[in-house]
Order: structure tokens, then C-alpha cells, then sequence
């Protein structure tokens, strides 16, 4: 039986290519903004292109914030790609402005620091052993990113025992930055899977085998 996917839509975001890649690696797929559907689906992806404060503002007006709030309170698997990615962090700084992310996360978003910018095309990544978004790849598998912005620091404590810490993926643009984020029911990945061809499109599937 097909898994039932919403793509959010609130204005940002690949979402034809993300509706594409999730329907090939097996899901049934939904584009909207509908509250009840996206509560009621088996997973909800978060995608996000563009500047982080429009996207935010992007993502209130449709109750977004609420939605995946709801869902990950419950235990509802959530994805976000790009700055769908990083609207999950506590803040984003653009241009000297700052404003407030979802705060799933601790940590800021910032301009990425390096000889070319935006990071665009593929890169490889580097995640940890166990990693199920990621099992079946191997390290010189490689991603497709567009981006100018990411986060430089880890800011979560570790966890105690009993609490399984985040798995926290790095790539390296000029320095490094997380790639990639795997924390209960909610994922999320810097770079574009819906874009990197049947390596991405693996990585959807291992999505959807959580569920």
C-alpha cells in the first residue's frame, strides 16, 4: 500500500519536482495547503526555495508553523528540503536582518563563507554510520545543492543515554555546514533529492520506510 505524502504548499519550494521524485520512489502524492489533509497524511514535505523570512512568512499564512508543530507532537513524520530545511533552525540572519524559524532546532542560519557563492551543483556528504536516511549510499555519492545560507554550527547539547541525539550529516563549501538532519520524526536535508537523481530518490524511499 502507497504511503500518502503532502507536499506543503505555501508559495515556496520545487514542488512539482518534489510531487515527481516522491511519486517515483513510490508515494501517493498531494500538493496543498489544506490543514486537515496535511494532518492527515502519512508524511508532510516541507520544501522551501528563496529567503528565509519569506519563506516563514510564507509558511504562517497557510498555519504551517501550526502543522508541523501538530504533526511532530504526535510523532508525524515531517521533511523539510532546502530552506524548508532551515526554517526548522531558531533563526536565519539575511542581509543583517533576523528573524524567527520554527525552532525545532537550536542554531541560525547565516550566509555560507567561501571563495563561490551561491553553493550550487553536486557535492558529496558525510554522514554518520548508522544513518538511515542515507543507508545504501556510500561516501562518494553525490548531492545536488543551491544555496547561500546555511548552518555553521551544531548548537545542540548531547542527550543523555536514553535520549537519542540527533544524526547530524556535514558537507564542506568553503567551510563546513550541516547537510542533513535525522531527529525522530523529523528530517530534514540542505541540498535537493527531488534534483539528485536515483541517488536522492533513494534517499526518498528511506524516507518513506519510516513510515
Amino acid at each position: 500500500m502507497s504511503k500518502s505524502v503532502v507536499v506543503l504548499d505555501y508559495g515556496f519550494g520545487n514542488i512539482r519536482s518534489a510531487e515527481r521524485a516522491l511519486a517515483h520512489a513510490g508515494a501517493d502524492v498531494e500538493i496543498t495547503a489544506d490543514y486537515d489533509k496535511a494532518m492527515a497524511a502519512d508524511g508532510l514535505l516541507v520544501p522551501g526555495v528563496g529567503a528565509f523570512a519569506a519563506c516563514m512568512a510564507g509558511l504562517k499564512e497557510v498555519r504551517g508553523d501550526w502543522i508541523v508543530g501538530r504533526r511532530l507532537a504526535g510523532g508525524r513524520p515531517v521533511m523539510g528540503i532546502c530552506v524548508g530545511m532551515q526554517i526548522l533552525f531558531a533563526r536565519g540572519i539575511e542581509h543583517g536582518v533576523e528573524t524567527e524559524g520554527l525552532d525545532e532546532w537550536p542554531g541560525t542560519v547565516e550566509p555560507l563563507r567561501a571563495p563561490v557563492v551561491p553553493h550550487m551543483g553536486w557535492n558529496t556528504v558525510k554522514a554518520p554510520a548508522d544513518s538511515r536516511l542515507f543507508a545504501g549510499t556510500d561516501a562518494d555519492t553525490r548531492y545536488y545543492f543551491v544555496h547561500s545560507y546555511a548552518v555553521r554550527r551544531w548548537e545542540m547539547d548531547e542527550r543523555s543515554d536514553r535520549i537519542r541525539s540527533p544524526q547530524v550529516t556535514w558537507s564542506t563549501h568553503g567551510e563546513p555546514f550541516v547537510a542533513a538532519v535525522e531527529n525522530g520524526p523529523l528530517w530534514a536535508t540542505q541540498f535537493h533529492p527531488e534534483k539528485s537523481g536515483e541517488a536522492g530518490a533513494l534517499l526518498l524511499r528511506n524516507w518513506l520506510d519510516t513510515f
